[in-house]
């Protein structure tokens, strides 16, 4: 059995480690290179632990004494590894600096062409179908009062049919409008019928965020008023909406409640094998009409509301709305 070593040797072999560390952590020349050495000189195998590897045949009084230096020795080398670590990213920023200048004088190399936000894109689609039908475009106010978002439309203060539609109210009998359909109200009373609108706009809604939902979407808003109008009109005119829009795709309508039209329905188109509603509508109550001074033994019309989010999401295979509001540009030039 060989003899065990001496508190002096141990000492010797520290000290040669100190002094081989200095400077090979000093010639190290990238973050790579001073990592192998970091695991080399204090790593579980490395050359600290291999001299430490024979403390326990030291003495009692032996080993305290060894320890101190080796701790000692270990938080040096410690410090001039991270010393030398800021120095070499001093150096690789400094040398970006110098090399990766940007002279913001100099030319443009070329301009990217911009182009329409799909949102942006989809609601123009929709408004052009529907001018290209003989409708005019008609816009109000974002925020709104409880009579033209609600009182107007046949939605008294009782009504369950608010509901339905969960309001950001603000102070002063104001809310955030939560859909499209007030601009009809506004809009009948400054025109006279016979009227034909599409109203494009933001409305507000308090639904949480997820694939599908979002407290500030957009809808588009159509409205006809005019003598003789009848829910074939309002069947043809989205029928041939829709076919312009998405195609020939087959479409159906089932019967469904809103408190502004009577009858309503809701219609769906058949995509990817199974059907999916993209819009409301139905024709105008007599009681919205009574409540503008028209007589609606004369005057007759439909109205339909479509989700802009829904039509870009379906035009295009989107499957996540939040994907619409990130500003993110590998999404969006896509399109």
């Amino acid at each position: 059995m060989s003899s065990p070593p001496s508190i002096k040797q141990i000492t010797g072999e520290l000290d040669l480690l100190e002094s081989d560390a200095a400077l090979e952590i000093a010639k190290a020349s990238d973050q790579d290179s001073l990592e192998k050495l970091r695991i080399n000189l204090l790593g579980k195998k490395g050359r600290l632990s291999g001299i430490l590897g024979v403390m326990g045949r030291l003495s009692s009084e032996e080993r305290p004494l060894i320890g101190q230096r080796a701790n000692s020795l270990k938080t040096q080398l410690q410090a001039l590894l991270a010393k030398r670590i800021e120095e070499l990213k001093s150096a690789s920023l400094a040398d970006q600096l110098i090399n990766q200048t940007l002279d913001v004088t100099a030319p443009a190399s070329g301009i990217p062409i911009g182009h329409r936000h799909p949102l942006i894109a989809t609601s123009e689609k929709i408004v052009d179908l529907f001018c290209g039908l003989g409708y005019e475009v008609a816009q109000g106010p974002e925020i709104e009062n409880d009579h033209y978002n609600f009182s107007a439309l046949n939605i008294p203060k009782d009504h369950p049919a608010r509901d339905m539609q969960d309001t950001f109210y603000l102070s002063n009998n104001l809310l955030l409008r939560t859909h499209t359909s007030p601009v009809q109200i506004r809009h009948l009373e400054k025109n006279p019928p016979p009227v034909r609108i599409v109203s494009p706009g933001r409305v507000y809604r308090r639904d949480a965020v997820d694939a599908t939902h979002s407290p500030v979407f957009h809808q588009v808003e159509v409205l006809a008023i005019d003598e003789g109008l009848n829910f074939s009109h309002l069947r043809g005119t989205v029928m041939a909406f829709l076919n312009s829009f998405f195609g020939e795709l087959p479409v159906r309508f089932r019967a469904s409640y809103f408190p502004f039209t009577e009858p309503s329905a809701e219609v769906d188109v058949q995509w990817r094998g199974k059907w999916l509603e993209v819009m409301g509508c139905g024709m105008v109550d007599p009681s919205v009409l009574e409540g503008l001074g028209l007589d609606p033994c004369r005057w007759s019309g439909f109205a339909a509301g479509l989700g802009v989010e829904r039509f870009c999401m379906v035009r295009h295979g989107i499957d996540d709305i939040r994907r619409l509001y990130t500003s993110d540009l590998r999404f969006l030039q896509q399109f």
